[in-house]
């Protein structure tokens, strides 16, 4: 059994909009399969390129943050579309 000042504590954290909030997290959003569907990709990878560098460099100015997260975001969608091509190849040559 909880303490009741924790329990009390936790029950004011834990609101009716929090919970809706979660609760509509269930539900995967539908992305589909077209070719077009895969340009969400590239958010999602200029988003990690500037995660990853704020954290990862000493001291952040402007020119080398954008520079260093570019030089990143390339790298990654070059890999990603080489991995494709990749797979796409090989689901090729089995299927053939």
């Amino acid at each position: 059994m909880l303490n009741p000042l924790l329990s009390n504590l936790l029950s004011n954290v834990i609101s009716d909009s929090l919970v809706a909030t979660i609760a509509n997290f269930t539900i995967p959003e539908n992305i589909g399969t077209e070719p077009t569907a895969l340009l969400w990709v590239l958010p999602l990878a200029a988003a990690i390129a500037v995660t990853y560098k704020a954290t990862k460099l000493h001291s952040i100015k402007a020119l080398d943050f954008v520079k260093e997260s570019a030089i990143l975001f390339g790298s990654i969608v070059v890999f990603i579309v080489t991995s494709a091509l990749v797979l796409y190849a090989a689901a090729w040559l089995i299927s053939r």
